[in-house]
């Protein structure tokens, strides 16, 4: 789960990650009377939605007195931004992020994640700050450094000296960086982050260390040991038909567009399977859903129903391993949503596992123009022949 900076910045304070002193507003009126508070300029005008580039695409502003201010409140407020993350579309700004300006000196780059191939936590840190991280991975991977820190021993001194080394932090500024990490990096186990991102970091003239920047990202599993973090959760920044499928504990993921063949499944790695079936036979796929393995015959239809919803699906391919999730439930599934939905689009079921006979005596008597697939070779091929 995504959140937005102004609440990131929230669970920083509470942790002691240094952040710009400011505040969140919903209106004009409010953000005028944040910058009111801050009683001095320059002051940042920051657009909040769940997505990165901002600065890029027009929402972060700078102003230097109270009628840049009032201007680019006003500007920001409202506009449909657009950026590398939002998609051509744009996202629109319901909130802004108002603080105080600082005295930069130097900015840098500071994230904590987990790593899989190493089954470690690593901190992540360049002076390349600022920048696009991924454009500095490409072309000047020398210029990010790694401290992998092993979780069952937890951090210690030397991985804070690493990092701080690594960045060259003076002296001076050394202890300010040293705490900001260490709290930074309990604050991200003990949330259960997939990520920790802030970036720029900033160096003051002051020598003091403080995000200037905050992206934060939660493992989904773990939210129920959470739950004043799932209150942050904000469903206007998030595709609607995922909401809607997380109702029904649906695992939905939208491919972003462009997409014409919905597709259903149990299990990721069947789904991987199931999204190259579709592109050999000719296709793309417009989303990811896993139904689980245990999934009911209400799931099935309300999964069926939001494939249907969508008007880019040109076919539906159901592909299904009957174990726990046997063949004539899910028949039962699809034949129930179908007469209660329509069937808007042609859709292929392949199945195999418990109940198989069963599940295909299902479809074949239900009357409905399912198109029965004996293998997932079949399947495309059918496929094909649908989407052409």
């Amino acid at each position: 789960m995504k959140i937005h900076e102004y609440q990131a910045k929230e669970l920083f304070r509470k942790h002691g990650v240094a952040v710009p002193e400011g505040g969140v507003a919903f209106s004009v009126d409010e953000a005028r009377a944040v910058a009111d508070k801050l009683g001095r300029f320059p002051v940042v005008v920051k657009a909040q939605i769940h997505a990165g580039g901002r600065g890029k695409g027009g929402g972060v502003k700078v102003a230097k007195d109270a009628g840049e201010f009032d201007s680019y409140a006003n500007q920001i407020l409202g506009m449909t931004l657009v950026t590398k993350q939002t998609g051509p579309e744009g996202k629109r700004v319901k909130k802004l992020l108002i603080e105080e300006g600082l005295n930069i000196a130097k900015e840098l780059y500071l994230s904590i994640l987990p790593d899989r191939s190493t089954a470690k936590m690593v901190i992540m840190a360049s002076e390349a700050g600022g920048m696009d991280i991924e454009e500095v991975a490409e072309k000047t991977p020398e210029k990010i450094i790694k401290v992998f820190v092993d979780p069952l021993l937890g951090l210690m001194p030397y991985h804070l000296r690493s990092a701080a080394f690594g960045l060259n932090i003076p002296a001076e500024a050394m202890k300010s960086f040293t705490t900001l990490l260490k709290n930074l990096y309990h604050m991200a186990v003990n949330y259960d982050c997939s990520m920790v991102e802030i970036n720029p970091l900033v160096l003051t003239a002051e020598n003091t260390v403080i995000a200037l920047d905050a992206k934060v990202d939660f493992d989904d599993n773990a939210l129920y040991r959470h739950k004043d973090v799932v209150e942050y959760r904000d469903l206007d920044e998030e595709d609607p038909t995922e909401v809607e499928a997380s109702r029904y504990q649906l695992n939905y993921i939208h491919l972003g567009g462009g997409g014409n063949v919905g597709n259903m499944v149990n299990g990721a790695g069947l789904a991987m399977a199931t999204m190259d079936c579709i592109k050999f036979a000719g296709g793309k796929p417009v989303n990811f859903l896993d139904v689980g393995g245990g999934a009911s015959a209400e799931q099935i239809e309300n999964g069926f129903r939001i494939l249907q919803g969508d008007p880019n699906v040109k076919a539906i391919l159901i592909n299904i391993f009957g174990g726990i999730l046997r063949c004539d439930r899910l028949a039962n599934g699809v034949v129930q949503a179908a007469r209660k939905v329509g069937m808007r689009v042609p859709v292929i079921i392949r199945m195999e596992g418990t109940n198989l006979e069963e599940g295909r005596k299902i479809l074949a008597d239900s009357g409905l123009s399912l198109i029965n697939a004996t293998d997932l070779k079949d399947a495309a091929r059918k496929l094909t022949e649908v989407i052409q």
